[in-house]
């Protein structure tokens, strides 16, 4: 297997993964993510910190699919999208971009620029 299908096996086991905690994580503590991620960063221990540097994560990971498609209507909604679901959204944007791009990592990273 090359590198770039080995990348894109990654990227579908993470989105089917996250997809499938995400529903268990529903099925135990309902759709209120936002006041515990809150309440964890606020708690000032190891949880919170993670949720605090995993915020920033999806912060530059919105920023850079921005970024990327140069700040057009689009990519400004995609990227705040993102910045809510994480990899949810950007695993499968990234398996999208390196079949657009042919495999092209360089490409896949910087677009046309």
């Amino acid at each position: 297997m090359d590198k770039i299908s080995l990348f894109k096996t990654l990227l579908i086991v993470q989105t089917i993964g996250l997809l499938t905690y995400t529903f268990f994580a529903i099925q135990t503590d309902g759709v209120d993510l936002f006041s515990v991620f809150v309440k964890n960063v606020f708690s000032l221990n190891w949880s919170g910190q993670f949720n605090l540097d995993f915020m920033c994560y999806l912060l530059l990971s919105g920023l850079w699919i921005m970024w990327r498609n140069k700040f057009n209507n689009k990519s400004i909604l995609l990227g705040l999208v993102a910045m809510v679901l994480g990899i949810v959204l950007f695993a499968p944007y990234i398996l999208w971009l390196t079949y657009k791009e042919k495999g092209d990592i360089t490409r896949v990273v910087i677009g046309n620029r």
